[in-house]
């Protein structure tokens, strides 16, 4: 059996994975990022850090390689659209149903962004990239989920 030991930025060492008791390598390292959610005194620190860990849990609403089109989506309040890109090139078009650019965001290097869609409407988005890349839709952050 082997142990996949983690050491925190304060010393603490934790046992994330037992390899051969049917815990993955991914799983043990998304576990270890909530642990370290636990040392933070701050309130808002803390669910800012539960939050960003959740993030990494939740698929993408669209994903692929190189160039795709979307289908529709519709938003009816303020959402956030975050997309992450492992190419050196990564442009997304966010339009409206008729087609017309609303948006024209990207990437250089890779890497992750976001942005805020304010109106109700139904669009797609229209991207091209050079490598794989994720998008997902999300709840605007200054919306209350309560």
């Amino acid at each position: 059996m082997s142990v996949l030991i983690e050491r925190t930025s304060i010393g603490s060492v934790f046992v994330v994975a037992f390899a051969g008791a049917g815990i993955s390598v991914g799983a043990a390292a998304q576990q270890a990022g909530a642990q370290s959610c636990l040392s933070i005194v701050e309130n808002d620190a803390r669910l800012a850090c539960y939050d960003r860990e959740v993030r990494k849990l939740v698929p993408p609403n669209f994903s692929g390689r190189l160039s795709k089109t979307t289908d529709s989506f519709h938003v009816d309040r303020p959402i956030r659209l975050r997309y992450q890109s492992d190419g050196a090139i990564f442009v997304l078009y966010l339009k409206s149903a008729d087609g017309s650019v609303i948006q024209n965001l990207h990437l250089g290097g890779g890497g992750e962004a976001t942005y805020r869609i304010e109106q109700p409407g139904t669009y797609f988005l229209d991207v091209n990239g050079s490598e794989s890349w994720r998008i997902w839709l999300e709840p605007d952050a200054t919306q209350s989920t309560n």
